[in-house]
């Protein structure tokens, strides 16, 4: 929060697995409560609270774009009066409902750091933080973990291809499974890291996969279908007019097309 004030940083990233993972401890749940609103307060060297109320928009793994990606949402959410707590995302994998609560094809969205208790069932009273497992972080530190809630959710790539910047846009919602099926994608994944079950409007496992250039993906909440839609028009048209070259993927919520 400090360096942010000081440097005037829009978005913070930690340089995660990879670069601290045999120095430090894993940041996780400091992650996370950076992209959250919620959050403890922090002062600067002038006693002045630091952006008060609002997060600071943060991404680990310091992946390609993730830093602009959640900059251009925050911002258009802010102005549009949606949530603003996005987060990147693992996209891990993805299969049918094993309990038969739904026919769809539902993803596990799933990342070790940066999920904000914002999005989780419960808020902070509906999230805990367990010891990061060894194999990732030798030295410990706690996630910050939690079950997404449902609702309708942006989701988005932004990246470098043939050495232009390129923004992927869709829509999905998130649903919720029972416990145990819950428990058993938890449990084939990494249990320990939050958890997200997102089934995309339009775009399935194929196409995704032959699309997405990276295992990772930006979400963000909005409060009704509606309302997502317009946010990703928006975010869409910012980003055009910055110089992206944009693509929608799949349809809207209704079957519909963009």
């Amino acid at each position: 929060m400090r360096i942010a004030d000081e440097f005037g940083c829009e978005t913070i990233g930690i340089q995660y697995q990879q670069g601290l993972k045999d120095l430090l401890p894993a940041s996780d749940l400091v992650e996370g409560t950076l992209n959250n609103s919620d959050r403890p307060p922090v002062k600067n060297a002038q006693g002045k609270v630091i952006r008060d109320g609002e997060p600071i928009p943060h991404f680990n793994e310091v992946d390609e774009c993730a830093g602009l990606d959640g900059l251009f949402t925050y911002r258009v959410h802010k102005a549009l009066g949606q949530p603003v707590e996005n987060t990147l995302h693992d996209l891990r994998w993805g299969a049918f409902d094993e309990s038969g609560t739904t026919d769809e094809y539902v993803w596990v969205f799933l990342i070790s750091g940066s999920a904000p208790p914002a999005h989780h069932i419960g808020g902070w009273a509906g999230s805990d933080s367990l010891r990061q497992p060894g194999m990732y972080f030798r030295l410990g530190g706690g996630t910050l973990r939690g079950i997404a809630k449902k609702g309708e959710i942006v989701w988005s790539r932004v990246f470098v291809e043939n050495g232009k910047l390129k923004m992927d846009l869709g829509r999905a919602k998130v649903i919720e499974l029972p416990q145990a099926e819950t428990e058993r994608r938890w449990n084939e994944t990494t249990k320990q890291w939050p958890i997200m079950h997102a089934v995309t409007y339009g775009v399935d496992r194929e196409a995704m996969m032959a699309r997405h250039k990276s295992n990772h993906i930006q979400v963000v909440y909005a409060n009704s279908a509606k309302e997502a839609d317009l946010a990703l028009y928006t975010k869409a048209q910012l980003a055009a007019n910055l110089g992206l070259e944009v693509a929608f993927c799949g349809t809207k919520a209704d079957g519909s097309a963009f």
